[in-house]
């Protein structure tokens, strides 16, 4: 029996609809241009017709015509053509349908009924798999997300478009945005001149944000978190692999309330402090931020846990925090390729999810002192490469360690290094060390 069967339940298919895709392609050899948007010779369920679809496509490879004779020609020097049924049954296949007009609503139905025979694969691989107890359970969970997701890819077209049908698309949404007064496209990040400049965090884009240690990446990638799900109520996921949840909150409590970070930490606070950590913590309580403090998390788990959140609270962002402190899945290889590893996989993930993942990232002892630039990205080049957009923290840190002279507001610049899709330049940001938090200054252009 051809394809997948299992006690005796024939596999989806559909023969009428595969028969009438390769009567078609031999009616129009030009047809075969779009059936190829949606099928590949193992999307047929029944093996002779695989073998003719497949003679089709070699023939297409070679510029050769696509007919009754050549495609006998070709499946008899292949030594395949009695087994499809010979010459007479490759004929009755033109009998099948009048006209290849209709070739894309065929191939449609076969690619349905293929990837349903896909799912049921997968299914019985799992389950086979979930018995096996020498496979660790989160490689099987991962690999079962990627095959799913893979399957979900099969239903979009790899075809091109012409441009008057991408426009009225382009149109409703420039329609939607002025409806809504919405001013950027993308996610803001809660500073004007920052959004100005990029419209938002757009989505499928990686964008890093690089400094030299205690410069304030964390805080900054906070502020922007705190910015997106208090004041916008957009869903934010932040994977903090350094600091503990109840550190991290405890920066947001003192960010919020506008309190003293040390004295929070330490517990010196006045009785009439508690009436602002009251009413900030009821901010923070409404907030769709959610949080995720796994040390040394796995790149695979990390890539997991945000298609779960995605899923179950529709995020619309994610700030990772930060790339050197994920754990590659090939411990054994270079540093450099570990990190490259991480940093592909990352904006693979921000492509799968259609949403903008922030990853912050050190820069390199040298740029200690000077304007950081692209070159400065820590351990791997490959990050400035997947990087669509890369914003840099720069500041001059003479005085900051001594109390008495440090200022409550410190002037640090915000550089936008790189943008894939817009212009560059450089902003002025106030960090308020208090506070552990930022605020906006004034812009000027690059």
């Amino acid at each position: 029996m051809d394809g997948l069967s299992r006690k005796g339940i024939i596999p989806p298919h559909n023969i009428e609809a595969e028969r009438a895709v390769l009567g078609a392609v031999l009616l129009d050899s030009d047809s075969i241009t779009t059936v190829l948007q949606y099928l590949r010779a193992e999307d047929f369920y029944k093996t002779s017709h695989r073998r003719v679809f497949s003679a089709a496509i070699q023939l297409f490879d070679r510029s050769e015509a696509i007919d009754l004779l050549t495609i006998s020609d070709e499946l008899s020097s292949q030594g395949y053509l009695s087994d499809v049924g010979g010459a007479d049954y490759v004929a009755s296949l033109v009998d099948q349908v009048p006209t290849s007009a209709n070739v894309e609503f065929y191939a449609k139905i076969v690619q349905s009924s293929s990837i349903r025979r896909r799912m049921l694969k997968i299914a019985e691989d799992i389950n086979a798999d979930a018995f096996d107890e020498s496979k660790d359970s989160r490689l099987l969970i991962e690999e079962a997300e990627r095959r799913i997701f893979e399957v979900t890819d099969l239903q979009h077209s790899a075809g091109y478009r012409a441009a008057r049908e991408i426009l009225p698309a382009t149109i409703e949404a420039i329609e939607k945005l002025y409806q809504t007064k919405k001013n950027y496209t993308g996610v803001p990040a809660g500073f004007d001149d920052l959004d100005a400049l990029t419209s938002g965090f757009q989505q499928s884009e990686m964008v890093i944000l690089g400094a030299r240690p205690s410069i304030g990446k964390t805080a900054l990638a906070l502020t922007m978190a705190a910015n997106i799900a208090i004041r916008q109520s957009i869903p934010v996921g932040f994977f903090t692999l350094e600091m503990s949840e109840q550190a991290l909150m405890q920066r947001l409590l003192s960010m919020e309330a506008r309190l003293d970070s040390n004295r929070l930490r330490t517990g010196l606070l006045k009785q009439s402090d508690f009436q602002s950590i009251l009413e900030a913590s009821g901010r923070i309580y409404e907030a769709p931020l959610f949080i995720d403090d796994t040390p040394s998390m796995k790149l695979l788990d990390l890539r997991a846990q945000a298609r779960r959140m995605k899923a179950q609270e529709d995020l619309q962002i994610i700030f990772v925090d930060y790339i050197t402190l994920v754990t590659a899945e090939n411990t054994e290889l270079p540093r450099h390729e570990q990190i490259a590893e991480t940093s592909r996989s990352l904006k693979a993930l921000a492509r799968e999810l259609q949403i903008p993942i922030v990853v912050l990232s050190q820069l390199r002892r040298e740029t200690e002192g000077k304007r950081p630039t692209l070159a400065d990205i820590r351990e791997s080049g490959s990050i400035e490469q997947d990087a669509d957009v890369v914003l840099f923290l720069h500041r001059d840190r003479s005085g900051e360690d001594d109390e008495e002279t440090s200022p409550s507001v410190i002037e640090t610049e915000l550089i936008v290094g790189k943008q894939r899709n817009g212009p560059i330049g450089t902003l002025k940001l106030a960090f308020l060390p208090r506070y552990t938090k930022f605020e906006a200054l004034s812009y000027e252009t690059a």
